[in-house]
């Protein structure tokens, strides 16, 4: 089997269904958060589209470096500056976004960073993968194959030094 045989493929177009389909089920649970916490980068994506959906304007951005690459993590995730002041999310409802929950350390990392702050927290992944440590709230689907997203499959068309490539 080769490495494409062996990936997951979300295309633009499925990502459009997939982020719709999570603000549904969102929605039907009738969750109505105050703001979405997105976990850059690949749940900026994800935040935005379910800030659209769901009529939510109030998104905030979290930066965590875990992967560092294919397949490859650091020992512990960790959050980059800046890191948003726990009180900007004291009594609300907040989603947590991301684009997969693969070991789920990272969701688990901003769920714990928040969760006493907030009146509720729940979590919505594109995909979430059985070892994850957490079961998110809202999954479009469950894999346990490499995903090739869409915003992540292409060379970057810069070179950085440290940067982790999905090849």
């Amino acid at each position: 089997m080769n490495m494409a045989e062996e990936r997951e493929e979300l295309t633009w177009e499925l990502f459009g269904s997939a982020s719709r389909e999570l603000a549904r089920a969102v929605a039907d649970d009738g969750f109505e958060p105050d703001l979405i916490l997105s976990i850059a980068r690949g749940g900026l994506f994800l935040a935005g589209s379910l800030g659209y959906a769901l009529a939510v304007k109030n998104l905030y951005v979290m930066n965590v470096e875990f992967y560092d690459g294919v397949g490859s993590t650091l020992d512990m995730p960790v959050m980059l500056p800046p890191v948003p002041s726990v009180v900007d999310f004291s009594e609300k409802k907040v989603l947590i976004a991301d684009d997969v929950a693969d070991t789920g350390r990272t969701i688990e990392l901003v769920h714990t960073f928040i969760k006493d702050q907030v009146d509720d927290v729940r979590t919505a992944v594109i995909y979430e993968k059985s070892q994850s440590v957490i079961k998110c709230d809202y999954v479009w689907r469950r894999t346990d194959r490499w995903i090739n997203f869409p915003w992540s499959c292409e060379d970057p068309v810069v070179q950085r030094a440290g940067q982790v490539l999905d090849a």
